[in-house]
């Protein structure tokens, strides 16, 4: 007995202090791509550098390219692994070049060329001023705010507190603690700093919602994407589609393109009569 009670207590011991490392480095887990930056990125063409200060003094790097005259701008936010390069790169081609929409991609603080370090209310922060930064390049510009992942739940808290022609999201989840759940069941949800409730926020809006997940993907299961389309209602279409977290990106852009361009309205210039 008095070993079983001992090899309790020891099982006890090593869980309460795998939890107390878990609770002090648990942002490290969440945002990878800030301590453990991913490989650099080429700058696309076409597209220019510039730096955005968010309202609590941080400086964020950032990729630029302005739309047409009278069309909308792309706003986009990475994985919590990822830069902002490959986003420029894929918003600044066709179809959304065609179709003459501009791109605003930060990264977030903490992140590569940006200060700070990330947290749940901070990379909010860094979304609202990348939709000021948007605006105030390109007054007037209708905005659709996209995002992948960990960028899915910046775009959402985004667009409850600025409106947008609509919601692209790929690989989205209803909330962190559900996916920290699915992943690590064993960890206490209230030890959770950064939740990420879309599941809540979502449900204010009435912009319309384009969900593209895949049926493969081993990071955010399909059905916390259903959840967060289930919570956003009536606005909400969710394409279910064969790929994994990463290979699903831009499967739908296509469609994209066209579906929230109807938002932007008639005042979009045509290719040839830009200047």
């Amino acid at each position: 007995m008095r070993l079983l009670a001992g090899l309790a207590l020891a099982v006890l011991l090593l869980y309460g202090l795998a939890l107390i490392a878990l609770a002090l480095g648990q942002r490290r887990f969440l945002y990878p791509g800030a301590y453990r930056p991913p490989p650099l990125a080429p700058v696309p063409p076409g597209v220019e550098r510039i730096t955005i200060a968010t309202a609590d003094g941080e400086t964020l790097h950032a990729l630029w390219r302005a739309p047409r005259s009278g069309c909308g701008v792309v706003i986009t936010f990475h994985g919590n692994g990822g830069r902002p390069e490959p986003h420029a790169a894929r918003f600044s081609a066709d179809p959304w070049r065609a179709a003459g929409w501009g791109v605003l991609a930060p990264a977030y603080r903490g992140y590569p060329g940006s200060t700070g370090s990330p947290s749940e209310s901070g990379l909010i922060r860094d979304g609202v001023a990348a939709v000021a930064e948007a605006a105030a390049r390109a007054p007037g510009a209708p905005i659709l705010l996209h995002g992948h992942s960990l960028g899915a739940a910046v775009a959402v808290a985004v667009a409850e507190r600025d409106s947008a022609i609509g919601l692209y999201l790929e690989a989205p989840f209803d909330s962190m603690t559900h996916t920290v759940r699915l992943h690590a069941p064993l960890v206490p949800p209230w030890l959770l700093r950064d939740t990420f409730r879309s599941d809540l926020r979502i449900r204010t809006g009435t912009a319309p919602v384009l969900i593209v997940q895949g049926r493969d993907d081993p990071v955010v299961p399909a059905k916390l994407a259903q959840a967060l389309a289930a919570a956003a209602g009536s606005r909400a279409r969710i394409e279910l589609v064969p790929g994994n977290h990463v290979s699903i990106l831009g499967l739908r852009d296509r469609e994209a393109a066209v579906w929230f361009g109807a938002g932007v309205g008639g005042g979009c210039a045509p290719a040839e009569t830009a200047g």
